[in-house]
């Protein structure tokens, strides 16, 4: 019993010595990936998430948001555009993707998303174009584990999204006919329930983005007003 209050006294010791990393060193607990990372900072950032089919025009309004509140704006289609660019390991793979319409899988999206806040020196993010699916969702609690404080939905009709698409004249890879087609019919399929999940949380926000840009903006600035 003595040799065995000696071995605990020791440990005791030891712990008080080198700090809680003793006991992680003989911990057979993984650690968890959303405890991790982003969460290791001093301050857990603040997330909110603006969703909207193709077109209707989540990107100008995440700007002036951005810009008016003070949040950085994080655009996920400009992350995997980015990603193309860098020539990286899943370049081809989401060129291939984006150009027929798709959705580029939830780990490299989520992957691309937690490097992009962990990297960055602010705290206030506005995440535009995210989560498009239920697996994005999952992954991204899975992965990051920060509840968005906002979801914000913009709003119209096919034939609307469909025109802006086409006459932006933005150079990008799926402007065209086909794949907005295809990524309209992706939207409703796959987006349309994150939107009911965070309906039922209390947390989105539906903005009719019909109108000009200022119109939509005032539209806008009661939700961050408060």
């Amino acid at each position: 019993m003595e040799q065995y209050q000696e071995l605990f006294l020791v440990l005791q010791l030891v712990k008080v010595a080198y700090g809680l990393k003793f006991l992680e060193a003989f911990s057979t607990e993984v650690l968890k990936p959303a405890e991790a990372g982003i969460l290791s900072r001093a301050r857990t950032p603040t997330i909110n998430f603006v969703l909207g089919g193709p077109g209707v025009g989540k990107g100008t309004q995440c700007t002036r948001i951005a810009e008016t509140y003070g949040f950085t704006h994080l655009s996920v289609g400009d992350l995997l555009r980015n990603e193309i660019s860098s020539t990286s390991e899943y370049g081809d793979m989401i060129l291939e993707t984006i150009t027929k319409g798709k959705i580029v899988s939830s780990e490299v999206t989520v992957k691309l998303l937690k490097k992009a806040i962990e990297t960055s020196e602010a705290d206030r993010f506005l995440v535009d174009g995210f989560p498009r699916t239920e697996e994005n969702r999952v992954a991204y609690e899975q992965i990051i584990g920060i509840e968005p404080e906002v979801v914000l939905f913009f709003d119209c009709d096919e034939e609307e999204m469909m025109k802006r698409v086409l006459h932006r004249n933005q150079g990008r890879v799926d402007d065209n006919i086909d794949t907005t087609i295809e990524r309209l019919k992706v939207f409703e399929a796959y987006t349309l329930p994150v939107i009911r999940y965070y309906t039922e949380k209390g947390k989105l926000y539906k903005i009719n983005a019909i109108g000009t840009e200022d119109e939509i903006f005032e539209r806008v600035r009661p939700i961050f007003s408060t």
